[in-house]
């Protein structure tokens, strides 16, 4: 079955991949070869065939059969010769410098296999495409804002079937509260978070992420962040963040964040006396900003002050009872967990 569904997919000229953290063993590994573009990211295992059939001539035809397969899909003869020496209980994964020594990644109609040619489909033999739009909450308005700039990604350039895949985004995670700090691209004022993803969305693969200051006091400067990656994770109550994701990722998962909250976990002219981590102020932190990054870091710290005249973070290992202090800022620390609101489809 495993020769024919191979087979269907040669004849057919469609692509193959195996996504990172994915599996393709055994029978698998001849609908991974049939493809007529292929990359391997994850895992691809082959062994000889197994039967319990003491019938010799069988198998002979079955190892006859599989020959005559793998050579019309261009398999290396080295593969083969891995695959017949790897005994049937046992499981010879190829590590990435095999995939490259035996040049298993191949591009589109080339007949032969590439080096790293590809960076990898849109239709896939081996592994389940998750493109369905999945929602589980959040306004309505602003997911079609956000999912109306997808027929901007149909205006890039036309990429191989694999580079389509793996490189386009296809979706976007949503994450309302979460703050994807640092690693900006540029910085502009928008009227939405939908905007503000249809920023990032046509600037060709270079932005990967972005952060919507959601806050409607801020009436100038930018509210919209656009970023190379998805930066550092951090908790802040007006953010509104997207991570663009590729066919070739799979949907993220939670996390779970030690977060000082600069909204509303921050009080000015409010001291914390005591428990303090260290005798000497956290010399690195010259700034309330400096001194609450520098607590989040701190897995003992549960506060922090900042003494503003004196220029001198005090990280905290427990929360004393709070004071006026005049020209202080101290922030208090929670664990706080952040899972996608929603997951958009772009298609």
């Amino acid at each position: 079955m495993g020769l024919l569904i191979a087979d269907d997919i040669h004849q057919r000229k469609l692509a193959t991949y195996i996504p990172k953290e994915s599996k393709c063993f055994s029978a698998c590994s001849f609908v991974f070869l049939a493809g007529d573009e292929r990359k391997v990211d994850g895992a691809l295992g082959v062994h000889q065939i197994s039967s319990d059939s003491p019938d010799l001539v069988g198998a002979q035809l079955a190892i006859s059969d599989i020959i005559e397969v793998l050579n019309r899909f261009g398999t290396p003869m080295d593969v083969m010769h891995i695959m017949f020496k790897t005994p049937p209980d046992d499981m010879h994964i190829f590590s990435q410098e095999e995939v490259t020594q035996y040049k298993l990644n191949r591009a589109a109609g080339s007949g032969t296999s590439t080096e790293g040619a590809v960076d990898a489909p849109a239709s896939i033999a081996s592994v389940d495409r998750k493109t369905d739009e999945r929602t589980t909450s959040g306004d309505v308005s602003t997911e079609t804002a956000i999912a109306s700039v997808a027929p901007e990604a149909n205006q890039q350039a036309k990429l191989s079937t694999l580079e389509e895949f793996t490189r386009r985004p296809n979706r976007i995670a949503v994450y309302t509260g979460l703050d994807l700090f640092g690693d900006d691209i540029s910085s502009i004022r928008v009227t939405d978070a939908g905007e503000c993803a249809k920023s990032c969305l046509v600037m060709d693969g270079q932005c990967k992420a972005f952060t919507f200051n959601a806050n409607p006091k801020i009436k100038r400067g930018p509210n919209c962040f656009l970023k190379s990656s998805a930066g550092r994770a951090d908790g802040n109550s007006v953010a509104f963040s997207g991570r663009f994701l590729s066919g070739a990722e799979s949907d993220p998962g939670a996390l779970t964040l030690g977060t000082i909250d600069p909204t509303t976990a921050l009080y000015d002219d409010i001291d914390l006396p005591g428990g303090d981590l260290s005798r000497r102020p956290e010399r690195a932190a010259k700034t309330p900003l400096d001194c609450r990054l520098a607590c989040i870091d701190e897995k003992r710290c549960v506060a922090f002050t900042y003494i503003k005249p004196k220029k001198e973070c005090w990280l905290k290992g427990a929360i004393g009872t709070p004071m006026f202090g005049k020209g202080m800022v101290s922030g208090l620390k929670k664990l706080e967990t952040f899972a996608p609101a929603q997951i958009i489809s772009l298609n």
